[in-house]
């Protein structure tokens, strides 16, 4: 059975806690991340996963109990959100650039694709940690934000639980291979992104341009 030294580098980290506390590390550090914590809990996911597959842990056991943990954490950092994120953003928002004004326009945003943000953060930096907290304070349903929630833990869980353990050591490797091509993927999305703003912007000024144009209608008056 290979010894933790035989983790990539940048899974070191969090090797001696994995040792340690087994599939307490697991949630804990997943859960604490959930609700806004820095905490590295995909990593140490990832680094449960390539464990299973040396066969020190098993990896059912490792993909529920991450799964569950996400859970629980989005939903504690929901009702943070609920409770204190808008008093707090009220009161303190302005030096971190986040006005009542941009709060209210994050709300629309959240009420039109908010079940698409939620499922998508899980895999985001920065994202997966505050989900739950911006779901709380834009007011998402907690109902909505339950299932869209578990939805996006289930696909995260499940994605980097499978690909570590059956590409265990060398998922790294495969990893620092593709970001030789980082720059040209953000500059392909970058231009995909611009392309959408684009026409989307060009279509609603036309469909403006068009409601501008066409005559109101006036009902006839009676004899």
């Amino acid at each position: 059975m290979p010894p933790a030294d035989d983790l990539p580098s940048i899974l070191h980290g969090v090797a001696p806690i994995l040792d340690r506390w087994s599939y307490l590390a697991i949630a804990g550090v997943i859960g604490v991340e959930s609700f806004g914590v820095p905490a590295p809990g995909q990593t140490i996911m990832i680094a449960a996963a390539i464990y299973s597959s040396w066969g020190r842990l098993d990896i059912f056991a490792v993909a529920a109990i991450s799964f569950i943990a996400a859970v629980l954490g989005d939903n504690v950092g929901y009702w943070i959100g609920v409770r204190g994120g808008r008093r707090a953003v009220h009161r303190f928002g302005k030096y971190i650039l986040i006005t009542p004004a941009r709060l209210e326009r994050a709300e629309k945003f959240f009420a039109r694709r908010g079940n698409r943000i939620v499922v998508a953060a899980r895999f985001i930096d920065g994202l997966r940690q505050l989900n739950g907290v911006i779901a709380g304070i834009t007011a998402m349903p907690w109902r909505t934000f339950l299932i869209y929630n578990t939805i996006g833990a289930a696909l995260w869980v499940g994605w980097w639980c499978t690909v570590a353990y059956l590409l265990g050591t060398h998922l790294v490797e495969i990893i620092e291979q593709l970001h030789k091509y980082m720059y040209w993927a953000i500059g392909a999305g970058m231009i995909v992104v611009g392309t959408y703003i684009w026409l989307h912007l060009r279509h609603i000024r036309r469909r403006r341009a068009r409601a501008a144009t066409t005559p109101a209608t006036v009902e006839d008056a009676p004899a």
